[in-house]
């Protein structure tokens, strides 16, 4: 028997906003402060098999996570990411997105930001 999925059984004190389709929490595992997950309600793996309300209600709650983020921490840029398949790095199979604050010197050379999943292929300017 497989565990139970961390995202469909997120206890109500780690919500940090919500609307009808989908809940946002801070990552328990933060790669930056503020790093916060939006995550729809129903248990779908991939993004793409959510329905246009389902996805808007989870860009409507990245919209305003970025608002309170930007207004508390003041943060010089964000990264906004999807894992969509085990081979894209999804670990937890319930659709999430990643919001994280980023910034000046949190890394040596910030160029090319999401394109360095795959590492060989990110550096592309001179």
């Amino acid at each position: 028997m497989s565990a139970p999925c961390p995202f469909c059984t997120l206890p109500a004190k780690r919500i940090v906003d919500r609307n009808e389709l989908a809940v946002a929490v801070r990552d328990a595992y933060p790669v930056a402060p503020g790093h916060t997950l939006v995550i729809p309600m129903r248990h779908v793996e991939s993004f793409f098999e959510l329905d246009d309300a389902e996805q808007a209600a989870m860009l409507a709650l990245l919209r305003r996570a970025h608002e309170r983020l930007a207004a508390e921490m003041a943060p010089h840029g964000f990264n906004v990411g999807l894992n969509d398949g085990a081979a894209a790095g999804q670990t937890v199979p319930h659709v999430h997105l990643h919001l994280i604050p980023r910034f000046r010197g949190d890394v040596d050379d910030p160029r090319g930001g999401v394109r360095w999943v795959v590492p060989r292929k990110a550096r592309y300017w001179p």
